[in-house]
């Protein structure tokens, strides 16, 4: 069998080199001002009123790709959730509130509302600057665990109702599925960005339904990375085995 597998590894491995060999003299030089998918990239962004070109690519010319990284993470968290739930022989045990240093509370404290906002920020305007769902998703959610750092786990788990965010996780994959499927119900095609007028440049309104599909992914991955957090603390602080196993 392992004889097998490496076969099987070999010819991919070899197959893969090939079509990685043979792609490679149509790439354009190294080191030039010029690439071809870049301006129709750049070309595409402007047309469509989005100012940030990375995030035209991510939601609009590439937008099935967000979809299937969306898909990977949201399978990833639903396998954490599986693997790490409470088995059978262990036991939930509530912590006891740890001493925590007087300038780490003051600075957890303080930082959390600016993170948290910074996050939003950062979701909001992604069509315009730099960011987006995924970036400001994962510094919305981690700026929630300040608490923990700067209170305990149980006022962390009074602000984080693990119910709500696991059904918000799964709203926002559903709203990113339902407006790429309202391009094919208005006869275009699926998460083609034809439905809402592109608005003013550089204004928060632009990009049609760019900034609908960011806010989408900025709500899945702040989910999501609060669910994969709470299964891996709720190991670590709460669940032990039953002393005997």
């Amino acid at each position: 069998m392992n004889r097998l597998r490496l076969w099987l590894l070999a010819v991919g491995g070899a197959g893969l080199t090939a079509l990685l060999v043979a792609a490679c003299p149509g790439l354009p030089r190294f080191g030039g001002r010029s690439h071809p998918y870049g301006e129709r990239a750049v070309r595409a962004s402007l047309d469509r009123h989005t100012a940030n070109t990375v995030a035209s690519v991510n939601f609009d010319q590439r937008a099935y790709d967000t979809l299937g990284e969306m898909s990977i993470l949201f399978a990833a968290v639903l396998g954490c959730v599986v693997l790490l739930r409470q088995a059978r022989d262990e036991h939930r045990e509530r912590p006891e509130p740890a001493a925590v240093a007087r300038p780490v509370r003051r600075y957890a404290l303080i930082v959390l509302p600016v993170a948290l906002v910074t996050g939003l920020y950062v979701v909001a305007h992604g069509q315009l600057s730099p960011g987006g769902g995924f970036q400001g998703g994962v510094v919305a959610a981690t700026a929630l665990h300040l608490l923990y750092l700067g209170a305990d786990y149980g006022a962390l788990e009074r602000v984080r109702p693990l119910a709500v965010y696991e059904t918000s996780d799964a709203l926002a994959v559903c709203a990113y599925l339902v407006l790429g499927l309202a391009g094919v119900l208005a006869g275009t095609a699926f998460l083609a960005n034809t439905l809402l007028p592109y608005g003013t440049f550089n204004t928060l309104s632009s990009g049609g339904a760019v900034p609908l599909l960011n806010a989408a992914i900025g709500m899945e991955v702040a989910s999501a990375v609060v669910v994969l957090l709470a299964a891996f603390l709720d190991q670590a602080v709460e669940i032990t085995e039953e002393q005997g196993s």
